[in-house]
């Protein structure tokens, strides 16, 4: 009788010497290649399993019990089949019970993947991209300003182009907005400060007053700098009487324009100079006469850079190549800015406001050292409530700081839209808003926010310091603020 014990020696004697015949059948040089071989087959496999398990969220067949060989050949072969065909649109494959191990819903849809891009998107210009903000966040609805408003810097002419049913049109805008008084920067010395004083103050004259601008070139050749008015000897002495004459007949203050530092020459073809002490007669008579002057030097720091991928302003100069100002034949734009500042200390009496927070908003810090240096420095914040509004921060903190230098100020007639975007930008502290009412922004790819000043500060930069720099607009101001005042 064999016992319990001879058995297990006996079966375990037995599967031992199985167990070595394998051994030996693996050590065959026969099965060594067929391993290799599988082995590859097997590494070249796994990519197209990833493939399908990021591509369609592929689950493995089911191996539990009651799931076929067939079911299992069935649901790789659908799968093999997904990841061959057309990138599917969501809902287009509803998932079966096998693919997913729960009842398949109706118009359910699939999560994308990683890697697949809806067809829509496929050809989408970036001019077409409009994202839509998901943020719930406060949204203030200003549509006037919460004191009487004087804006130092608009362009009636070159905007509207006396059209005197665009100007009718703004002054209901302007009533609506609490704006009292805009100065318009257009009226170039002659024939058109007259055109522009006829055309404003025939029926608005309480509403607008008017800066005069200088024709550097006057009637001379574009290609010809040599033929300039700027050229000959007399045209500082005759500007200046110009200046005189023109302050008496209601002119408030004298405009710059960019491209004097940019495109005026000189008879050799040179740029002209903005510190060239020529010009020293101009810069004296406007402070004798009390007429601010407002420069627009250099332009914003991107302007001044490569158009490549870089670029934070690369759509924008894409539409206005001739905006751009990076190459060798410009001078660099700190050279322009330190020009200007060197007018601004030569002349302590003029008091000169610098356009576009100085054309330099992108480094507050920067301005405020210069209006630290020069006290007969003023800024306005024009065109620039884009620069300003993605510092907020930074930008309240320059504005309390300054507060007695920051003049209110849009670079308009804009549309009225954009107006409520001032009032938004200083009054709240909203965030996340647009500063443009185009549907592209147009100064830069990014929304604002705002700045809520107190009611002191918003009072000088409203009108304060506009009717402390620009006595001559008191009277208008106070004419046509009356109707608010009393509210």
């Amino acid at each position: 009788m064999v016992t319990q014990t001879t058995r297990y020696r006996t079966r375990l004697n037995s599967t031992t010497e199985i167990h070595g015949q394998k051994f030996a059948a693996i050590q065959s040089p026969v099965f060594k290649s067929a391993l290799v071989i599988l082995c590859s087959v097997g590494l070249l496999a796994i990519p197209c399993l990833n493939a399908i398990v990021k591509r369609d969220r592929w689950k493995p067949a089911s191996t539990a019990k009651g799931t076929s060989a067939a079911t299992d050949i069935e649901s790789a072969n659908r799968q093999i089949q997904l990841v061959n065909s057309p990138i599917q649109r969501s809902g287009d494959h509803q998932q079966t019970k096998e693919e997913t191990g729960k009842p398949a819903l109706p118009n359910e849809k699939q999560p994308q993947s990683e890697t697949e891009q809806p067809a829509a998107l496929a050809d989408l210009p970036l001019k077409d991209f409009r994202p839509e903000s998901m943020l719930r966040v406060n949204r203030s609805e200003l549509q006037r300003a919460k004191f009487p408003v004087i804006d130092v810097h608009t362009h009636f002419f070159y905007r509207l182009r006396h059209s005197e049913e665009a100007l009718d049109d703004f002054v209901k805008v302007m009533d609506r907005n609490r704006i009292a008084v805009c100065v318009s920067l257009d009226g170039t010395l002659g024939d058109q400060f007259d055109e522009h004083k006829k055309y404003l103050w025939t029926r608005y004259a309480d509403r607008f007053a008017i800066f005069v601008n200088i024709d550097w070139r006057g009637k001379g050749a574009e290609n010809d700098p040599a033929s300039w008015d700027c050229q000959r000897e007399d045209f500082v002495h005759r500007t200046v009487e110009q200046l005189r004459i023109a302050g008496r007949d209601g002119a408030c203050g004298l405009k710059i324009f960019k491209q004097f530092g940019l495109e005026y020459k000189n008879a050799d073809g040179s740029l002209i100079k903005i510190d060239d002490p020529r010009w020293d007669p101009i810069w004296q008579i406007c402070g004798e006469l009390g007429m601010p002057v407002i420069m627009h030097t250099a332009d914003p720091a991107a302007f001044f850079q490569p158009i490549d991928k870089t670029n934070e302003r690369l759509e924008e100069l894409a539409r206005h190549p001739e905006w751009s100002f990076f190459g060798e034949q410009f001078p660099a734009r700190q050279e322009l800015l330190e020009a200007r500042n060197r007018v601004i200390k030569r002349h302590p009496k003029t008091n000169f406001i610098a356009a576009h927070v100085a054309n330099n908003a992108e480094d507050l810090a920067t301005v405020s050292q210069w209006l630290d240096q020069y006290p007969n420095m003023y800024v306005g914040i024009a065109s620039r409530i884009s620069e300003l509004g993605r510092q907020p921060y930074t930008a309240r903190a320059f504005f309390l700081k300054h507060a007695d230098r920051i003049l209110f100020a849009t670079d308009g007639p804009w549309p009225e839209l954009r107006l409520w975007y001032y009032w938004r930008f200083l009054e709240t502290y909203d965030e996340y808003f647009p500063y443009s009412e185009k549907d592209f922004p147009p100064q830069g790819f990014w929304f604002i926010y705002g700045v809520g000043l107190p009611d002191d500060v918003l009072r000088k930069v409203y009108y304060e310091n506009a009717l402390n720099l620009i006595p001559d607009l008191r009277e208008k101001y106070e004419r046509a603020a009356e109707r608010w005042l009393s509210e």
